[in-house]
């Protein structure tokens, strides 16, 4: 048998549903998920009871998609020869209501096809036997409009995907649902909330808001929403306080418990980003009331608040100065005209038109079917009175008629030439009307451009409003629209928002630091919580958290950004050391050319004679050496320079020191000589050849020493650091190569030293031996001092040049100046007999008595009466000695040694 149901007429309401629903026939069904009711509060989840009925979000949209079928099915471009019907199921904004009407919406196709076989079947007879067609009942949907909660969304899609309808949402924007590998059959005229997110975080980061509360609804769209914005924060520094979460129907203490927790991050954070429904948002102004914390928040809403005033009615102080985001959506102008047009007489094809009337307007419909006896007044308003529009009106209107441009676009593939539904289309494929569905293009209801990327999404389009009080005396707030954000970013009217800069909401944990400090996090802080520490002298900034040292050689810039190179230090000419240390140089030249001009002058007076002219050359040419080397340390370093650094202050005092060393040790064996008693022949290397030969040889020691050193460490400029914020150039004169020719000419002196020592009591009228004793003690005063100020000071170069020019001075002054003075102004002196010996000279020669004798003062003419005197001289009582050699060396040599030799020719036999 067959059983034929009745089809119901157009504008009646479903009552023999569990649930009261819409429909309207058609030859196509588009099923749609509103919230025609809110959801159920906490205390009746269990039984599925749902709220108060809602106009914006349910009863608006109802009438919305009703008249907008109306539109498409008048279009005769749009669909020609069919016509759309739809179902219309309530979800209550909660998953199990919109759940239990998604299986009703399945259990509509189920019976579908069964019908469709049984008419396969045949005829079914009447009562009055004659045959007649079996009537069908409802159709199954082709797809679904909805519903609005992405929690909600996922919900019906992961049924309605079991049996291949597409799903397109109008507010639905978790990012969880762009996952096409578990939703693959959802869609959505609205971006994802990853975008939203980025949106949230560059508002929050163009103020300066690095330390925030985050607040999220419990659910999918709150909770992959708040996931986002977390992620997206931290990429940019932004710290988040303190994170939670609520359901929207929550308890007051729920709520409050909720409210002191932020309270306990007050003041640093009081900005609160808040990923929440419109009844979470609603919930914490209500808590923010009870708990006296009216002004102490700022919050930053997604598009679940938007522009909602059904969220701020009786809390609009508590609201005040909160940043909302709301997806950009055209006005709807038709739409009014056709909404507040309705009435409840005339509006029978919608069954909650009347319980919504009479809950507005709190009246009663007298008369009517669901008449309310709770209310007294007989209803004569208008819908005209306190209307708002929805704000995401355009976005189900667009999700609308994407489904319709889908059918259509398939109808023309799918049935080529032919108007109405064809055969193929008998019935429609869910599979390949995703196919097209995701192929749509369109220009939306307020002329944007609708269509969709690989994830089923939109492109991403948000106003930025501003919940403020308008300037007056009336105390009255609305949303401002104060910005907006899409791919191309952010774009705010700050003088809209802020009164002036000092008017900004503070939401930070610690303040910036200063130039050339980083910042050092406290343990157990987030990353926004920190220390502010200088960098050390010679570092600069290389990031916020970090100071690095610049490289030796280079100290930070200004800004502390970087590092540059250190200005390279060297002595200059124009310093005022370097100029004392040139002129007294310069003034030791002279007198040293000076002394040497006259020594040449009076080559062959008994005062340059007795002087060894040769030897005394030798040092005056150490001298002037020495004077010399000041110019070459001084002089900017250069490899030729350092050569002749190391050459001059390795041989200017060796050739000094060893003319004298030659002289002094030649006196001293002298003087060792004539205190024998028997003196039988005369010291060796007395002539002033051999002295030349001496002198010569140790100074080229020194210039060995010093070849040597060129060798093992050749002399080139390099950079000294003796501080990290200075850099000299120099050259590379190590210790060793300052130690070794030093240490040479150190042996000299104190050789020469010894030698003077020894040599101190010669006779005054020719003893030369006082003057180098005193030169050489004054060195080694020089010299002493000289080591530690050297390798314990900065200017090493300064101490070298005037040591160097001291010690010449002083041998200059103590050795040349009398000789110069007694030739130039005491010329009576430079003779030949203010040379010879005094008469307290004392020389053991044979015995005591005859010494005794020839030590008696005799005059002056008969002591020289002798001179010249060649004949062998032997001593009486068989002692004697010859002495002829000893007088011819004596007549060979230099002057100064004239008084001694006279001695030697005073003794008689």
């Amino acid at each position: 048998g067959c059983t034929v149901t009745p089809l119901p007429s157009p504008s009646k309401a479903q009552a023999n549903e569990r649930r009261v629903l819409a429909h309207i026939p058609g030859d196509i069904i588009i099923g749609a998920l509103f919230s025609v009711h809110h959801q159920p509060p906490a205390d009746k989840v269990h039984e599925r009871k749902c709220g108060a009925v809602r106009e914006q979000y349910g009863i608006q949209r109802v009438e919305a998609m009703m008249h907008t079928l109306d539109l498409i099915n008048s279009d005769p471009h749009l669909l020609p020869n069919i016509t759309l019907g739809c179902e219309i199921r309530d979800s209550c904004w909660h998953s199990a209501v919109a759940l239990e009407q998604s299986i009703e919406f399945i259990r509509d196709t189920l019976v579908s096809n069964e019908e469709e076989e049984s008419l396969s079947l045949g005829k079914c007879l009447g009562e009055d036997g004659i045959e007649m067609t079996p009537v069908r009942g409802k159709k199954p949907i082709v797809g679904l409009i909805g519903p609005g909660s992405s929690s909600v969304a996922i919900q019906v899609q992961n049924l309605l995907q079991l049996f291949n309808i597409p799903q397109i949402a109008y507010s639905a924007t978790s990012m969880d649902l762009s996952d096409k590998s578990l939703y693959k059959y959802f869609m959505r005229v609205v971006p994802s909330d990853a975008q939203q997110a980025r949106a949230m975080v560059d508002i929050v980061k163009r103020y300066n808001w690095s330390y925030v509360s985050a607040i999220h609804t419990e659910g999918n769209y709150g909770e992959s929403g708040m996931e986002a914005f977390k992620e997206l924060a931290a990429r940019e520094g932004i710290c988040i306080a303190h994170s939670d979460k609520i359901y929207s129907n929550a308890g007051e203490h729920n709520f409050d418990k909720l409210l002191e927790k932020l309270r306990g991050h007050l003041p640093k954070a009081r900005v609160v980003a808040c990923f929440c429904e419109g009844m979470t948002v609603r919930g914490i102004l209500m808590a923010m009331r009870r708990k006296h914390l009216v002004g102490e928040f700022l919050l930053v809403g997604s598009d679940g608040w938007a522009d909602r005033y059904d969220v701020t009615d009786g809390y609009q102080q508590e609201a005040a100065g909160g940043i909302t985001i709301k997806l950009k959506s055209a006005y709807i102008p038709w739409f009014d005209d056709y909404y507040l047009a309705l009435q409840p007489d005339d509006n029978t094809r919608n069954p909650w038109f009347t319980e919504f009337w009479q809950h507005r307007f709190q009246c009663r419909l007298k008369g009517h079917a669901q008449e309310n006896t709770k209310y007294n007044r007989t209803c004569r308003e208008s819908l005209r009175q306190q209307y708002a529009q929805d704000t995401k009106m355009g976005f189900v209107i667009n999700a609308i008629y994407s489904m319709a441009y889908g059918l259509h676009t398939m109808q023309q593939t799918v049935c080529p030439g032919y108007q109405g539904l064809c055969d193929a289309m008998r019935p429609i494929d869910g599979r390949k009307l995703l196919e097209f569905l995701m192929r749509t293009n369109f220009t939306g209801v307020s002329g944007e451009t609708i269509h969709f990327d690989q994830n089923g999404d939109s492109p991403g389009r948000y106003e930025i409003m501003n919940f403020k009080r308008l300037g007056g005396g009336v105390e009255q707030y609305s949303y401002i629209h104060v910005g907006s954000w899409d791919q191309g970013g952010l774009r705010m009217d700050d003088e809209e928002m802020w009164a002036n800069a000092s008017t900004i909401i503070q939401s930070v944990c610690s303040e910036p630091c200063q130039k050339a400090q980083i910042k050092v996090i406290r343990k157990g802080e987030v990353s926004c919580c920190w220390t502010c520490t200088p960098c050390k002298d010679n570092e600069f900034v290389f990031d916020e958290y970090t100071c690095r040292a610049c490289d030796l050689g280079a100290w930070p810039t200004d800004d502390l950004t970087g590092c540059e190179p250190i200005p390279v230090q060297y002595v200059r000419w124009g310093d005022p050391e370097p100029i004392a240390a040139v002129v007294f140089a310069c003034l030791g030249l002279m007198a040293t050319l000076f002394v040497t001009s006259i020594f040449i002058r009076f080559y062959d007076t008994p005062v340059v004679k007795s002087s060894s002219r040769e030897l005394c050359y030798i040092i005056l040419a150490g001298i002037c050496l020495g004077y010399l080397c000041t110019f070459s340390l001084i002089a900017k370093p250069h490899a030729a320079h350092c050569y002749l650094q190391r050459l001059g202050i390795g041989l200017s005092p060796a050739m000094s020191y060893s003319a004298l060393v030659t002289k002094t040790n030649r006196i001293a064996r002298i003087l060792a000589g004539s205190k024998k008693k028997i003196c039988t022949k005369k010291p060796r290397f007395m002539s002033a050849c051999a002295q030349l030969v001496i002198a010569s040889l140790l100074i080229l020691l020194q210039l060995g020493i010093i070849v040597a050193l060129f060798i093992m460490q050749p002399p080139q400029v390099i950079y000294d650091y003796p501080s990290i914020s200075e850099v000299h150039l120099i050259c590379n004169l190590t210790t060793l190569g300052v130690v070794t020719p030093l240490g040479y000419n150190g042996l000299l002196i104190l050789s020469c030293t010894f030698y003077a020592f020894k040599t101190r009591n010669v006779p005054a009228n020719f003893n030369e031996a006082k003057y180098i004793a005193f030169t050489m003690y004054t060195t080694c005063i020089i010299w002493l001092a000289f080591v530690p100020i050297y390798f314990g000071s900065n200017y090493k170069i300064i101490t070298m040049c005037f040591s160097v020019s001291l010690s010449a001075t002083v041998a200059l002054c103590c050795m040349f100046a009398p000789k110069v003075y007694i030739m130039l102004a005491k010329p009576e002196k430079n003779v030949r007999s203010a040379f010879t010996t005094s008469t307290q000279v004392r020389m053991h020669v044979g015995d005591a008595k005859t010494v005794a004798n020839a030590a008696k003062p005799k005059t002056m003419a008969g002591l020289f009466r002798r001179k010249g005197s060649e004949e062998n001289l032997r001593y009486r009582k068989g002692q004697g000695l010859e002495v002829s050699s000893r007088v011819k060396a004596c007549s060979d040599d230099i002057w100064i040694w004239a008084g001694l030799c006279q001695v030697l020719k005073s003794v008689r036999i």
